[in-house]
């Protein structure tokens, strides 16, 4: 957006205001008290001729409800983009948001409630409240007007707002005083992404009618479950307590509580995730009232969609699912749920949900910012993240998303922080050739094997995963140095690749067994050890998991890689895997040429909890404790989405942004299918039927190669 001024911000003014300035940076801080404030701005513009567009541009700490002319246009802002680590400092980089409107009036009244301080896992602060607006009119004549924060806005203290999901309107809101211009410690970048898209979803039963004294609770069911805030609309003269319930299914939910003592709208700024809502109602007036609960669904604008449909009934009804789920986890960055709301770190999930995304919404900019977020916690941290294996995903990840938008200069902006990743990973190689001294082993699966956590297992438990995400991400790391023409940084990285795999397949497969194990069961540093990297255990473990990522990573020879893919489908490789493990499996089916025979035998595993729940997609197949309530909003586990339509067509992207493709489509033992596929250019479509020849549609811009099918 074209700039005619310094972006500046504005706050309480200090002098009336001196409590209500700082909070703390993040909620994974543990300490008590982040000093929640709500402030609320508004400005008006009366031009002498209509505006006809006008360009606006925002942020704000911590987070923005933007309203103009009474109606709600945006709120944000975009997601910093943390992990679990390094919260104890501000995040350097924050963002702000821009948006185009159409208002075609000569009056602009701007209103934004601001909220301080960090609630949710996901929300990050600079350590002060502040709001900042810049706008560029146009108007009917063709001349341009610009507009920004000042002391001409008016603020005032909104106290209703007590809590985070606690509002008193007994607390009348503070008279308005010119807003303070304030230090700009945020220096925001543009946010690549567009501003959240909202729609009501007033469920049926949701508008109450209470008689002085009464007391009602309702509970409304809504078709889906949806990411949203909770919006209570009331007609009253007295004093009504008002309590709304978020729950998925049955477990115990978020809830906001509300004391409205007039006519008028109540909107929270907690996500929640919502298959129903409980309404309790209380009018403690003398006084009829009514009031209208409702939820407003917010996610990534949907702009063109992407559908498959098959045969099977039951099949599709899954691929619905993971496509809903991963629309709703999609907000200014991807979500592992919106109930979760966990930070950016959790690269595992938003590498899958990446993949999906072709196959869905088409639209790969969230991703892109998602990978240039988790570069700039890479290069904060010296390499370093949270989640040890997710660090390694990550370049897969960056690779990934550029042979899916073909965006190269992706590749050379996030070069620094690869770099400083695999510099890192140099320190944890040991003597053998595995790496040996690592911070921690996880994150593995959401699963305990034997009363022990893969969440952050032992060395003999999480080693050989480690050692083979890294095999996968050196492969990844040559790929991309070849790709930007360091040629010899590519040589290099294949020469470290080569003398893993002889060190992983020497030291940690068993070649009696023709398997792999876990890990090694030597020791572990005495100071290495901590609250997540437990001390080693002697017992040594045949799974799954380290086989299926043997299988993935083409670390074994593709022969021996079939042997173990049959040796797992036949049950006899031990030990639960969840939906997000069954990704990595479903992947080294396709790559071993295997589709045909196993990709419907392992998507028939999700068809019983979409049975169960087909409002949205569970967390995982196995309750890693007893106690452990799933909750279904947690796109990790939606690789179907991605992985039948890739089977189906026989995908290969033979040159970046899908500009060439080659297709060798099967139905797999289906009778029919259709599957379509967004690409930058456009939209394939292909469509199978039993004893027919596929029909395939291309953008002109793709080129297409069509192979016959070889299956092993």
């Amino acid at each position: 957006m074209k700039q005619n001024h310094t972006e500046q911000w504005v706050w309480l003014p200090e002098d009336r205001y001196p409590d209500s300035q700082t909070t703390i940076y993040s909620a994974l801080i543990e300490k008590a008290g982040g000093n929640y404030v709500v402030a609320e701005f508004s400005r008006e513009y009366v031009f002498a001729q209509k505006v006809v567009s006008a360009r606006i541009r925002f942020s704000a700490d911590t987070a923005v409800q933007l309203f103009l002319n009474g109606k709600i246009i945006a709120t944000g802002p975009a997601s910093v983009g943390g992990d679990f680590i390094g919260n104890e400092t501000a995040r350097d980089n924050f963002y702000a948001s821009e948006l185009e409107l159409s208002p075609d009036t000569d009056r602009l009244v701007f209103f934004a409630r601001v909220r301080m301080g960090p609630v949710q896992i996901c929300e990050y602060s600079k350590g002060h409240g502040g709001f900042m607006l810049s706008a560029l009119f146009t108007m009917e004549d063709g001349t341009e007007q610009a507009a920004f924060t000042d002391e001409s806005w008016l603020v005032r203290k909104n106290g209703a707002y007590l809590a985070p999901r606690v509002f008193d309107g007994r607390i009348p809101p503070d008279i308005y005083v010119p807003a303070q211009v304030i230090e700009n410690r945020w220096k925001t970048e543009t946010a690549p992404i567009p501003v959240r898209s909202e729609q009501p979803i007033i469920p049926q039963g949701g508008t109450i009618e209470l008689g002085p004294g009464e007391t009602k609770s309702v509970v409304l069911d809504l078709n889906r479950i949806y990411a949203g805030f909770v919006r209570i609309d009331t007609e009253n003269a007295g004093e009504l307590h008002v309590r709304v319930t978020c729950r998925e299914q049955n477990e115990k939910g978020t809830s906001e509580e509300a004391v409205l003592t007039e006519s008028g709208t109540y909107r929270g700024f907690y996500l929640h995730s919502a298959g129903s809502l409980q309404a309790e109602a209380d009018n403690r007036s003398e006084r009829p009232a009514r009031i209208r609960i409702s939820f407003i669904e917010t996610h990534y604008p949907v702009t063109e969609e992407a559908h498959t449909i098959v045969s099977d009934e039951e099949l599709t009804k899954v691929l619905e699912t993971c496509r809903h789920t991963l629309k709703i986890c999609r907000q200014t960055h991807h979500l592992d749920s919106p109930r979760h709301c966990e930070p950016l770190a959790c690269t595992g999930d938003y590498y899958i949900e990446s993949l999906m995304t072709p196959f869905s919404f088409g639209d790969m900019r969230l991703a892109r910012f998602d990978v240039i977020r988790t570069a700039k916690l890479l290069e904060r941290e010296n390499g370093r993240m949270f989640h040890t294996t997710y660090s390694l995903i990550w370049v897969r990840m960056l690779y990934d998303v550029y042979m899916i938008t073909g965006d190269q200069a992706l590749l050379v902006r996030c070069q620094k922080a690869l770099e400083l990743l695999l510099r890192r990973f140099d320190t944890y190689m040991g003597e053998n050739g595995l790496i040996e001294d690592p911070p921690d082993y996880m994150f593995v699966d959401w699963i305990y094997i034997d009363g022990i956590s893969m969440h952050h297992p032992p060395k003999a438990l999480g080693q050989s995963c480690l050692n083979m995400f890294y095999f996968a991400a050196l492969g990844a790391a040559e790929k991309i140095y070849e790709a930007i023409s360091e040629t010899e940084k590519a040589r290099d990285i294949s020469r470290k690749r080569a003398v893993l795999r002889r060190a992983i397949n020497d030291q940690l497969f068993d070649k009696e067994k023709g398997i792999y194990f876990e890990g090694l069961n030597t020791p572990i540093k005495a100071d290495r050890i901590g609250k997540w990297m437990p001390p080693n255990i002697e017992k040594r473990y045949y799974l799954k998991h380290s086989n299926i990522l043997a299988c993935w990573s083409g670390v074994c020879d593709d022969e021996t890689a079939r042997k173990i893919v049959d040796q797992i489908m036949q049950g006899k490789i031990i030990g639960e895997v969840q939906p997000y493990f069954l990704h990595y499996l479903l992947e080294a089916v396709y790559r071993l040429g295997l589709r045909e025979k196993y990709t419907l035998a392992i998507l028939e595993k999700w068809k019983a909890p979409v049975r169960e729940c087909s409002k949205g997609l569970a967390e995982g197949f196995v309750k890693p404790e007893p106690t452990y309530h799933f909750d279904h909003s947690h796109a990790w586990g939606g690789t179907p989405l991605y992985s039948l339509p890739m089977a189906l067509l026989g995908l290969t992207i033979m040159k970046p942004g899908l500009k060439e493709i080659r297709l060798a489509p099967s139905l797999l033992g289906l009778s029919k299918a259709r599957v379509e596929l967004l690409t930058p250019s456009g939209k394939v479509i292909c469509e199978m039927e039993e004893g027919e020849k596929p029909q395939i549609q291309c953008p002109e811009d793709v080129r297409l190669i069509i192979e016959e099918i070889k299956e092993n």
